[in-house]
Order: structure tokens, then sequence, then C-alpha cells
């Protein structure tokens, strides 16, 4: 095999596994709140916080001065933000539901890309985010039988799609090891007074489940920077989109859940457009979509 294939091939690999685990995280920590009450603020703390812990020691010097420049701070906050309504979210609803209402991320990202950083966009990507924003309000179904968990989802996705469009206007500020610890820190720091009040009674399965919902935050996202190190983000982009795919199976899997056909109907559009949205885009003019690095 020629070597830029084998490169392209375990970049796949990595993005494969990266997009099985951070769906897994999600259900772990859905699992604790489920069966042993936890409260998604203790599930976000753990989250940032041992996973800061972790990657302190390759952390590059200097990392924690960043934190001195209140963009910084603010798009760390972004980030605690947008994990703390999804987790949240994950308490009541089904899982692949609550990752089809967060995929508003990149229609907000692409939005305030174009009105706040002058990005240039064409007519296929609006129309097909376009596409992708009626796939969400089908799975969120909007109205009088709105669901409060899928309105957390929202809320994360709109978190997330301004901490994407934040990632690229401070980009020039640190390297992503850097950016990445300095919003673990913010994470850990901001909810550390709350996820210390509801901390629950420590059992082994809550240590498991605390360790497999970060750990598996961690090295998912850590795997996703190991892929774009190595290869073009446009060519990666579209596996994003299996997430969607591991959160359906993991429901049913773990919950014994499945969309209805109504639900699926949106899964599909969201996937549809994101995939051809990321094929089509001949340079990447916004981030990864839904690599969320917490």
């Amino acid at each position: 095999m020629p070597p830029k294939a084998n490169v392209m091939l375990r970049a796949l690999l990595l993005m494969f596994a990266a997009q099985m685990l951070i769906p897994s995280a999600d259900s772990a920590a859905k699992l604790m709140a489920q069966d042993y009450g936890t409260h998604p603020i203790y599930a976000a703390w753990t989250r940032f916080a041992i996973a800061a812990l972790c990657i302190a020691p390759f952390a590059p010097r200097g990392s924690l001065a960043l934190l001195k420049d209140w963009r910084i701070i603010f798009r760390g906050l972004l980030i605690t933000g947008g994990i703390a309504c999804i987790l949240t979210a994950l308490r009541t609803e089904e899982v692949a539901n609550v990752f089809a209402a967060f995929f508003i991320g990149p229609i907000v990202s692409y939005t305030l890309s174009v009105f706040l950083l002058g990005e240039r966009v064409t007519l296929i990507q609006t129309l097909l985010l376009l596409l992708g924003f009626a796939g969400v309000l089908i799975v969120v179904q909007p109205g009088a039988n709105f669901s409060p968990g899928l309105g957390w989802a929202v809320l994360a996705g709109c978190f997330h799609g301004t901490f994407l469009t934040t990632s690229k206007w401070l980009v020039g500020l640190g390297n992503a090891r850097a950016l990445l610890f300095t919003q673990l820190i913010v994470g850990a720091v901001a909810l550390a007074p709350f996820g210390l009040m509801h901390a629950p009674a420590l059992s082994a399965p809550v240590i498991g489940l605390t360790l497999a919902s970060s750990w598996g935050s961690m090295f998912g996202n850590l795997l996703l920077l190991m892929a774009y190190a190595t290869t073009d983000s446009t060519r990666l982009a579209p596996m994003i989109y299996f997430q969607l795919i591991s959160a359906t199976a993991l429901g049913f899997f773990i919950f014994d859940t499945f969309p209805d056909t109504t639900t699926l109907i949106g899964l599909t559009l969201v996937i549809v457009s994101g995939v051809s949205a990321a094929v089509l885009r001949q340079k990447p003019i916004l981030p990864a979509p839904v690599s969320r690095l917490n």
C-alpha cells in the first residue's frame, strides 16, 4: 500500500475509534444518572477535572499564562456550558435524539463565521446546512410537545457552535495542546463548586462510570487531534457524522431504545447534509463540525 494510503487509512481508523468513544462516554454519563441518580453537573465537572489532571504533564510550557486573556476564558466557558447542557439532556432523552439535536452546532458555527469572521461560503453549502437544520427540527419537533431535554441538547449545540467559531478566531494564541489544556482548566474550575455540591456517594459502579465518561471523552478527542494532525480535515470531516450512527447503536444495545420513523428521517437529513457539505467543500472554511475537545 502506498505511504499516502497508509496515512489515510490510519487517520480513518483513528476517526472511527474517536466517533465510537465520544458517544460511549456520554452513554456512561447517562447510565450514571439513570441507574445511580448522579447529577449531570457532577459528570461534567469530573470530565474536565480528570482530563485536566491527565493532560497537565504534557501541556506546553506557558499554557496557563494564556488564561490572562479573557478570550481564552470565554472560550473555555463556552465548551463548559456545552458539556453541562448535553449531559443534562442525556439525563432524560435518548442518546441518538440528543446527538441529532446537538448537531445544530455546525449551523451556528457556519452562521457566526460568515457574519463575524467574514468567511466565504457557497450557495450549495448554505442549502445543505439548511437541509441539516430541517433534520434537527424534525428530531426536536418544536411546538406543544417540545421536550425540555431536547431543548438542553439544542442549547448545547449552540454553545458548541459558538465555541468552534471562537476557536478559529483565537487560533493564533496557542497550539492545540495549549488551548485544549486551558479549556479543561476553565471547565474544572468553573464547575468545581457545583460538582462538589452534587458529588454522589462513591461506589465501584459510580467510580467506574465516572472514569469511563472522562477517559472516553478525553481519549476520543485525543484520537481526533491525532487524525487531524496527519490528514487534511476536509477529507476526515464526513467521519464526524458517524457519531450519530454510533449514538443510535449504543442507544439500542445499552438502553434498548431505537428512534421512531420521524426521528430516523431527521437523522438521515442531518447525516446526508453534513457529509455532502464536507465532501463538496474545497477548503476548510469552518472548524470540524462536532469534534468536542473536552
